[in-house]
């Protein structure tokens, strides 16, 4: 019986306040130095928004793999599959080289595990090869 892995974060972060300070401080400037368009910088200060959600709301998000199931929760969705339902788990490296888990069920079903709630891939690769489930890395391509 092995112990359970656990992976757990929070939404708030030092990264994504200093992220957004910058890029204020940096509409601010346009603004009062090189007397840009008001609606412009509106419309680009839109885009921060999300992280400011993010910030103010702290959503969290974690996986959990123990020996009977695989569960993970962002926000408000959480999910859970006993591993005997698992065939094997594709990791998919994207363009941006970030890693997307799938866990293929037995079924043929696919079942996306979110992003944010999938830990590292390196240990997360390992943790599930210790428990016996086969996993298959797909890297990206450009044309199939």
């Amino acid at each position: 019986m092995s112990a359970p892995f656990t992976y757990h974060r929070q939404g708030r972060g030092r990264r994504l306040a200093a992220i957004l300070l910058v890029i204020w401080v940096a509409l601010v400037y346009l603004w009062a130095a090189l007397d840009a368009t008001p609606w412009i910088l509106g419309f680009l200060a839109l885009f921060t928004l999300p992280g400011l959600n993010d910030l103010i709301r702290n959503p969290s998000a974690g996986l959990s793999l123990t020996d009977e199931t695989l569960s993970w929760h962002t926000g408000r969705r959480s999910a859970e599959i006993p591993l005997e339902e698992v065939d094997y788990v594709r990791l998919d490296t994207r363009l941006d080289f970030s890693v997307r888990a799938t866990a293929v069920l037995k079924t043929g079903r696919k079942v996306r595990l979110p992003f944010e709630s999938t830990p590292p891939h390196q240990a997360f690769e390992e943790t599930l090869k210790d428990r016996g489930i086969r996993t298959e890395r797909h890297h990206f391509t450009l044309m199939q």
